[in-house]
């Protein structure tokens, strides 16, 4: 996982995490938390602390035919070192949805 931060501090712990990383650790540690497995990232900002906020899309309900499945986006925010510490639903659609 070192490789996936951008620079060492002398004592050999990471000084910034990528956003690689974040996603990784945000889909990861949100999918164990929820019993899911997320199915997208669909955006992914940096925190002014260092931490990042990610856009992680999940179903829900799996229905027939998939289109009308129910998808939600939630925001998962993980600090500078990479572990959650928040997050929280955004929406919720169905699969076939477009946004106009």
């Amino acid at each position: 996982m070192a490789d996936d931060f951008n620079e060492s501090s002398p004592s050999g712990k990471p000084e910034k995490l990528t956003a690689a990383f974040a996603i990784r650790a945000a889909t990861e540690q949100f999918g164990a938390l929820i019993g899911r497995t997320p199915e997208a990232v669909s955006g992914i900002r940096a925190l002014p602390d260092g931490g990042w906020s990610v856009l992680v899309d999940v179903l829900e309900l799996e229905r027939i035919p998939a289109t009308t499945s129910v998808m939600s986006t939630y925001r998962v925010d993980v600090d500078a070192t990479g572990e959650l510490f928040g997050c929280e639903r955004l929406r919720r659609y169905t699969r076939g949805k477009t946004d106009m």
